[in-house]
């Protein structure tokens, strides 16, 4: 139906503006202004039942918004995250990723598809045209300007049309609790697993090459040793995490060149054992000089003095490594005597 079959009375009244008057071209003016169309009414414009039928499509789509919202709630805290299913032609994928995916994707395509279809059928469409005006506002144009915010929040039925408003408003505020549910997907609190690792008393020490258990004469005078804990397997499926917390420098000394006491009394016959990893920012330290006892990390060059309780002597790196005490079991094999007194690695905001 167009607006030519519609009698003139059951026809919108036009803005006096709707249209810009149509120029003629002259010596001062060659480009004329074409003017704009002539206005097409939509079938919304002259027909409330269409006009209604478009409400309904509307709050439908925000509707779904709002079941789409809570069925990403509902999938967040009911499938397990270690669930695949198999979606053709994609293959097998994680069920909690393609569940979110879905639910959150069509929670916000309803919300766009909504406030779409509801400016294009029920929105005003008329086009106006305005002619250049100066860039500082005058008292007339933010009289003008609020008079076109309330004509055209008068136009879009917000006020009037309450089942889109009502929907719209459900859809808007149920929407930010997919963000707030999606925090919980940067996992659990660390809680103390920073300041422990899997040194215990008797974890016997395991030469990282060879992966064997180490006894004292397997450690030479001024040779450097790298060691983990007994048990901890490359096939772990935690293998990085633990390492990364529980790798050891082991190095012999002559006691009387071990200045600290505490270290002297951690060790044992001059075989000390301190974290391979830095405390500026985690790199693993491999550069030892035998000669002063120190070694460097090559990330940024911080450099420790494992002779005196391993304490920084250069470089940006914070505290000192930490140095775990050791003793020998009963076979004759190096062990631990407990965990590290304090968190490996980089100083952190939890740190005591």
């Amino acid at each position: 139906m167009s607006s030519q079959d519609i009698p003139e009375e059951n026809l919108p009244a036009e803005q006096e503006h709707a249209h810009a008057a149509v120029s003629v071209a002259d010596e001062k003016n060659p480009f004329a202004d074409p003017g704009l169309p002539p206005h097409e009414h939509r079938i919304q414009d002259i027909d409330e039942r269409a006009a209604r039928r478009s409400e309904r499509v509307v709050a439908l789509l925000f509707t779904l918004s709002m079941l789409a919202t809570v069925g990403f709630i509902a999938a967040y805290l009911a499938v397990p995250h270690d669930k695949s299913i198999f979606v053709f032609p994609i293959g097998h994928v994680s069920a909690l990723n393609f569940a979110l995916g879905l639910t959150l994707g069509t929670a916000l395509f309803c919300i766009g598809a909504g406030a779409v279809h509801w400016a294009r059928t029920l929105m005003s469409d008329v086009e106006m045209a305005d002619e250049r005006h100066a860039i500082e506002a005058s008292p007339e144009l933010k009289a003008k300007v609020m008079e076109d915010f309330r004509q055209g929040a008068e136009e879009s039925g917000l006020g009037r049309r309450k089942l889109i408003r009502n929907t719209m408003f459900g859809a808007l505020t149920l929407m930010p609790l997919s963000a707030v549910f999606l925090l919980g997907g940067l996992g659990p609190a660390p809680k103390s697993k920073l300041r422990h690792t899997m040194w215990a008393k008797g974890k016997r020490l395991v030469n990282m090459n060879t992966n064997q258990p180490l006894r004292p004469e397997d450690v030479a005078v001024g040779s450097l040793t790298f060691a983990k804990p007994d048990g901890l397997e490359e096939t772990n499926e935690d293998f990085q995490n633990e390492i990364a917390k529980a790798a050891l420098m082991i190095i012999r000394l002559q006691p009387d060149n071990i200045k600290d006491k505490r270290e002297l009394d951690w060790s044992h016959q001059g075989i000390v054992a301190f974290s391979k990893i830095c405390t500026h920012v985690g790199c693993p330290i491999s550069l030892y000089e035998q000669q002063t006892h120190h070694v460097l990390c090559p990330c940024h060059q911080s450099t420790f003095d494992l002779s005196d309780g391993a304490r920084v002597i250069f470089g940006p790196a914070g505290h000192a490594l930490p140095q775990l005490r050791i003793g020998v079991d009963s076979d004759g094999y190096l062990q631990a005597l407990g965990d590290f007194e304090e968190p490996v690695g980089p100083a952190f905001w939890e740190r005591g």
